[in-house]
């Protein structure tokens, strides 16, 4: 760990609420610089008066991750944490879903983390945001989501080892059912296709997690990303790190 050195700077993704959210307001605390971003520009209000940098931006977009890769700067940190959802049945999934999720939840993460990760000094980490979806089956109404988390692995270790020789790591965050918005609307949407009541839903949906039967807290997944950024992790590269209350153990 001799002269490993921590982000100072750092791009977050979907910043406007949940997961990323906390990432961002997490590492203000901790003096990061944060260029945070996401479509939503009331959601990034809260985070400018943080002190964060803010840009409406669509990942998917060409243009805009060009516009995110300039405001980013010589950012030596990346949090991928935009991601989108639909809660579809199997018979009901059409190429458009899969051309939507793939697009933000792999296709950007792959194009920001290539792109600001290619020019980040020795030192320089990325967080991809995965699910642990992407190690469990038991949900087919959310499989094109868990398929794109996946995926993201795959790309998390093939630019682990793309970049370790010049010293930056790329790492990806699991979690599990974390209170969300996007957790909210999984259940109101299970709920209709399946015919069964949403409190019936939340009561069992609780019982695989071995930590006190209890969802985590954006705040507590945020800890981790932080931590696989910072110095703290300085020889962790290439690795999946779930924070699910021990939904999956290996």
């Amino acid at each position: 760990m001799t002269g490993a050195t921590s982000p100072r700077r750092v791009l977050v993704t979907g910043a406007a609420s949940g997961i990323g959210r906390a990432t961002a307001l997490l590492l203000r605390e901790q003096g990061v610089e944060v260029v945070a971003t996401d479509r939503s520009p009331d959601g990034l209000a809260e985070l400018g008066r943080a002190g964060a940098e803010t840009v409406v931006a669509d990942v998917t977009v060409a243009n805009d991750r060009a516009a995110l890769l300039s405001a980013a700067g010589d950012a030596d940190g990346l949090v991928n944490a935009a991601g989108i959802m639909r809660v579809i049945p199997l018979a009901a999934v059409t190429d458009e879903d899969w051309d939507a999720i793939l697009a933000v939840n792999l296709k950007a993460a792959f194009y920001l983390a290539r792109d600001l990760g290619a020019r980040m000094r020795s030192g320089g980490a990325i967080v991809n945001l995965a699910s642990v979806a992407a190690r469990r089956g038991d949900n087919a109404e959310v499989l094109c989501y868990a398929a794109s988390k996946s995926a993201v692995l795959a790309v998390t270790r093939s630019l682990a080892h793309a970049y370790g020789p010049r010293g930056v790591r790329v790492n990806a965050v699991l979690p599990g059912l974390i209170d969300t918005p996007m957790q909210d609307g999984v259940l109101d949407r299970v709920s209709a296709i399946r015919g069964v009541p949403r409190d019936e839903l939340e009561a069992g949906r609780l019982e695989p997690v071995v930590l006190e039967h209890r969802a985590g807290s954006p705040r507590e997944c945020a800890e981790s990303i932080a931590f696989l950024l910072s110095a703290a992790s300085s020889y962790v590269t290439g690795q999946a790190l779930s924070v699910d209350g021990g939904i999956v153990m290996p």
